[in-house]
């Protein structure tokens, strides 16, 4: 057995690990190796036979303490344990009810897999995008998008077979839609449960299709679809439209339409949830003497009185002026606009002049190395002379 490897190096263990680390790797390898999910590799059905080998005798306290004095010997017949035939073993543990290992393989599990899924099915959603504006977002709108709605066929009702025939029980499932493949593994007979191929789960095949949806049950057509926008709706989210989808199979309920919207920026606004954030100029006069200024909001105009003394920077909160909650119209964010002192660019001889003379009484700052850097060569000569 000397080609055999160490039952640990299989899992990946240490020879010390607990039941539960031995039964984690087992299952990783198990769901890695196992052949439903490697169809016809035979590498990876020999690697999941080695696995289950290891995990036969690892999990079994007895076996493995036989192993462990023993080796491979203890089960082959040349040892002192007598050997093992693991044709025999209870894998029961391993399965843990056949779903807790392999529920991934077999789709959740052998209670879920042997339900016929050949019933009423909801049709798939349908996503569409729509580009919107600020303002829009803001206070809602109503819009039209166009879509593929895939109408029932009138010549056949739906049936997609020709009218004066029926669809007929596919006989490779049975009507069950699904089908039972078999296979032969380390634990005798395992089955795998499948979409069938011939009906595509439906469990039904058609033999003369209808002339006008070809065997579809249902024709696609242009559509225009009203949506409404909910106030405050914000980029990336999205509207649902209920029965506007894909239709259903086997009398299951449409899908529903689903509306990406997308919000263009605004040159004004900035939006930050609720709330929204701006700039606002102000004058020199109206930082300085403080009073009632105008503040823009989605609203339009308001008035708003500030201190005197107010620097450049400063941020003002103009409560309840932000965007509505998109479910409650009642709640509203707020708005914070930022206060920027604006400079005069250009000036007449007189503004000038008044500027001097403020500075002149507020701290001479023009003056600030000694000499008046606006003083003429004439009033340079007038002062030279009067020294």
């Amino acid at each position: 057995m000397a080609d055999k490897r160490d039952y640990y190096e299989v899992l990946g263990v240490d020879k010390n690990a607990d039941s539960a680390t031995i039964k984690k790797a087992y299952r990783k390898l198990a769901k890695k190796y196992h052949p439903d999910a490697n169809p016809g590799d035979e590498e990876a059905a020999s690697k999941f036979k080695e696995a289950s080998e290891a995990y036969a005798v690892l999990s079994d306290d007895s076996k493995r303490k036989q192993y462990d004095q023993f080796g491979h010997a203890a089960f082959d017949g040349s040892g002192g344990a007598g050997g093992f035939d693991f044709n025999g073993a209870d894998f029961s543990d391993i399965f843990g009810g056949f779903g807790d290992i392999f529920g991934d393989i077999f789709g959740g599990g052998s209670r879920r897999s042997s339900r016929a899924n050949n019933g009423p099915m909801r049709g798939a959603d349908v996503r569409v995008g729509i580009t919107i504006n600020f303002n829009e977002a803001v206070f809602g709108c109503k819009k039209e998008v166009t879509i593929n709605f895939k109408e029932t066929c009138s010549k056949c009702n739906g049936t997609g077979a020709k009218p004066g025939t029926s669809p007929e029980k596919c006989s490779k499932c049975g009507g069950r839609g699904q089908y039972v493949s078999q296979q032969q593994t380390l634990f005798g007979t395992m089955q795998s449960v499948t979409t069938c191929p011939d009906c595509n789960g439906t469990g039904k095949v058609i033999k003369e299709k209808c002339p006008d949806c070809y065997g579809a049950g249902y024709i696609s057509k242009k559509k225009k679809v009203s949506v409404d926008i909910p106030a405050g709706i914000d980029d990336r989210q999205s509207i649902r439209i209920t029965g506007q989808g894909e239709p259903g199979r086997n009398g299951g309920p449409r899908g529903d339409l689903l509306v990406d919207i997308r919000v263009r920026p605004s040159n004004e606004f900035e939006r930050h949830g609720m709330d929204i954030y701006t700039t606002t100029s102000i004058s020199f006069a109206q930082a300085a003497l403080g009073g009632d200024i105008r503040v823009k909001t989605i609203d339009g105009d308001v008035k708003f009185n500030i201190k005197p003394g107010t620097q450049t920077g400063t941020r003002i909160r103009l409560k309840g002026k932000g965007v509505c909650h998109v479910r409650n119209n009642s709640m509203r964010g707020d708005q914070y606009s930022t206060l920027v002192v604006k400079v005069p660019t250009k000036l007449t001889s007189e503004q000038k002049e008044l500027i001097k003379k403020f500075d002149a009484v507020s701290g001479n700052t023009l003056n600030e190395f000694g000499e008046d850097k606006h003083e003429t060569a004439e009033d340079k000569i007038k002062k030279f002379f009067k020294k």
